[in-house]
């Protein structure tokens, strides 16, 4: 059977810490000490990697070379980075620090300083590049290139491909477990999932799927993987111990992609060209228990670290739509860029800015 790949459209051009407070006298009267006695103290630990107080949205627009970041607490677009050609997947590392946007028609990885919002490097991967992953410890990113057959390994370090690995024919989504030790490549054109160990980059295992496998999402215990099948119209859901498949979920019509919420209680499937809707699986049953009209052509989704909101790229209408998952309604519905994509959504710091205190002075050492 021939497939079109829905990805495979024509590429589109368009236009520090704080180190203030009340024990900053007392790190200062130590390092100084320590000169004195001629000792090498170990570094003291800087706060969090920093990140906005709420989680951010990034949304590639291949019809306009860009991306929406959007503020998940007010659903408002705040900053738009222009990036390379025909932007598909996008992925943040998971410190907050750094979004990786794959672009199709540059064959590049553009990487986002999210305090900044500008691209602060380019990175050529394979042909055709459309998802990315990064590792739970920030380090790697896993890019698939569908057009050369093989997933790009990037060192977020030095921002550097230090692996190419063959997997199956027209790879798209990868998912990397929690533990970080596996990656898995939905490859379209296949029919089948690679399994990639990530201390070796060498894939381990293909599991045969439904057809046309696209999206792809790991459980947060990591037992479980669920893969979407565009043309079989289902979902695979992977038993990642064993890596077969412990059951087949009928979903609505050329599901695009899947994110699964924090709580691994459910799973928010995402289906386009038919249907367009969001099918929500009861993970523990493997079984559709909602069905959610969005209005139009779907693509991506991503979910909120709290597990309260569903975010739906609708391509058709050039926006994104919120989903509350507690009542599985369509709660507000954010304007972006032309032909919207993908979304993946930072950590966020989970706190609320808070005024400036003025810093209080220094203490006297006392020896």
């Amino acid at each position: 059977m021939h497939l079109t790949h829905p990805a495979g459209r024509p590429a589109r051009r368009g236009p520090g810490p704080n180190r203030s407070g009340p024990w900053a006298w007392l790190r200062t009267c130590a390092a100084a000490l320590a000169v004195l006695a001629g000792l090498v103290l170990p570094a003291v630990s800087s706060s969090p990697a920093w990140a906005r107080p709420s989680p951010d949205a990034y949304v590639t627009n291949a019809g306009t070379n860009d991306v929406s970041v959007i503020d998940t607490t007010t659903n408002t677009v705040i900053a738009t980075v222009p990036v390379g050609g025909d932007p598909e997947g996008v992925a943040s590392t998971p410190n907050g620090r750094r979004v990786y946007v794959t672009n199709r028609a540059s064959n590049t990885v553009s990487v986002i300083d999210t305090r900044t919002n500008t691209d602060v490097a380019t990175i050529p991967v394979g042909n055709m590049p459309i998802g990315i992953a990064i590792t739970p410890n920030s380090l790697r990113a896993y890019v698939a290139n569908a057009g050369s057959d093989d997933v790009s390994v990037i060192d977020t370090t030095t921002n550097t491909v230090i692996a190419t690995i063959p997997v199956s024919t027209s790879p798209n989504l990868v998912a990397i477990t929690p533990d970080g030790l596996h990656a898995y490549v939905t490859n379209f054109g296949s029919g089948n999932v690679s399994v990639i160990d990530t201390t070796t980059n060498t894939v381990v295992d293909t599991i045969p799927v439904g057809t046309g496998p696209i999206g792809i999402a790991s459980t947060p215990n990591g037992r479980r993987a669920y893969a979407t099948n565009f043309a079989s119209n289902d979902v695979s859901v992977i038993d990642t111990t064993t890596n077969t498949v412990i059951a087949t979920i009928p979903v609505g019509t050329h599901p695009h992609d899947v994110a699964i919420t924090p709580n691994g209680r459910r799973a928010y499937v995402v289906a386009n060209n038919g249907t367009n809707d969001v099918s929500v699986i009861d993970t523990t049953t493997n079984t559709v228990v909602d069905t959610i009209p969005v209005g139009g052509i779907t693509g991506g989704v991503a979910i909120t670290p709290n597990g309260r909101r569903a975010y739906i790229v609708t391509v058709s209408s050039n926006d994104v739509q919120v989903i509350d998952t507690t009542t599985n309604t369509v709660v507000a519905t954010v304007p972006v860029g032309a032909f919207p994509g993908r979304v993946a959504i930072t950590p966020g710091n989970g706190k609320h800015h808070k005024p400036h205190k003025p810093e209080k002075p220094k203490k006297p050492c006392h020896h």
